[in-house]
């Protein structure tokens, strides 16, 4: 298989099935096109499970076992929500490894230390949990593309086994 001649959604796909693994999703700024982009590909259902787009906090509690706690001391875009996020979607699913984004798309929304454009994304497997953090320009739309986008990549360098698959991706 040539990986540079695929769309990081069939690559995923081949990386799972080759690896008898199921995937989740639970996404928040993305609003579902990360699920949207896997299930394009034709036969998607024998990895993909499903997802869960937990925009709000009472979503994140109720669906996915985000804590309250975790919720009020760090906030939504933050690495500890968007892990407890990722675990949660394997928990509900009954998945091998879940990927979950949480960020501000703006326009509004932004601070000083989470300003538009940043976005975190958590993966969990068994081997482990781990995050993302990524500062992303344009305009919504743009950053929730670009957010889908750096997801799947995630996911391709873990079922590469790329290493280190933590990282600070916030210099633009």
């Amino acid at each position: 298989m040539n990986t540079q001649d695929l769309q990081p959604e069939v690559l995923i796909g081949d990386l799972l099935r080759a690896r008898g693994l199921k995937l989740a999703t639970a996404e928040s700024c993305t609003g579902g096109l990360i699920g949207d982009r896997i299930t394009n590909v034709p036969g998607s259902s024998d990895y993909y499970l499903g997802g869960v787009v937990a925009y709000a906090y009472e979503a994140k509690v109720a669906l996915l076992g985000v804590s309250w706690d975790t919720l009020q001391t760090y906030g939504a875009v933050s690495r500890e929500v968007v892990i407890e996020m990722s675990r949660g979607a394997r928990k509900a699913l009954s998945a091998d490894v879940a990927v979950s984004v949480s960020g501000v798309a703006g326009p509004g929304g932004g601070s000083p230390d989470k300003p538009v454009g940043t976005v975190w994304m958590g993966l969990s497997a068994p081997e482990g949990n781990w995050a993302r953090v990524h500062l992303f320009g344009g305009d919504r739309k743009q950053i929730k593309e670009a957010s889908a986008e750096a997801a799947l990549q995630f996911l391709i360098d873990y079922l590469l086994g790329n290493k280190p698959l933590d990282g600070d991706f916030r210099a633009r």
